[in-house]
């Protein structure tokens, strides 16, 4: 089970569970599902991808962890501007998920050569 050692797998757990904590109050119960898997899943296509036979079913995988935490970002916007869940703790979660992501691509590129990375930096305002 070599992707206990995985430092991504590791923050991607504990990202989860923040979440869970962050969220453990939301009456918002689609919301907060839909948060919570997109966060669990993370941490558990990792672990399936390095558990994978062949490099292209491995990086299949890790591309999955790096959708969701698309998907999880993007729930944490909207989360925020609803007031589901505070600014500030919210943005952390969202820089830590960004961080999480980067570091996906990087298996990614070995196993693939290459991964789709955008170019440009998108920053996301929420109303004050």
């Amino acid at each position: 089970m070599k992707f206990e050692n995985l430092d991504e797998w590791k923050r991607a757990c504990r990202l989860s569970c923040n979440i869970y904590k962050v969220l453990k109050d939301c009456r918002d119960f689609g919301l907060r599902d839909q948060m919570t898997l997109a966060a669990v899943s993370i941490a558990s296509n990792i672990a399936g991808g390095e558990e994978r036979e062949s490099q292209a079913e491995s990086a299949r995988f890790l591309y999955f962890a790096k959708g969701s935490t698309g998907e999880l970002v993007t729930q944490l916007y909207i989360a925020i501007e609803i007031g589901v869940v505070e600014k500030e703790s919210g943005l952390l979660l969202i820089k830590e998920a960004k961080e999480i992501s980067a570091m996906i691509a990087s298996p990614i590129k070995i196993r693939k050569g290459s991964v789709k990375e955008d170019a440009a930096d998108y920053t996301f305002q929420p109303r004050t």
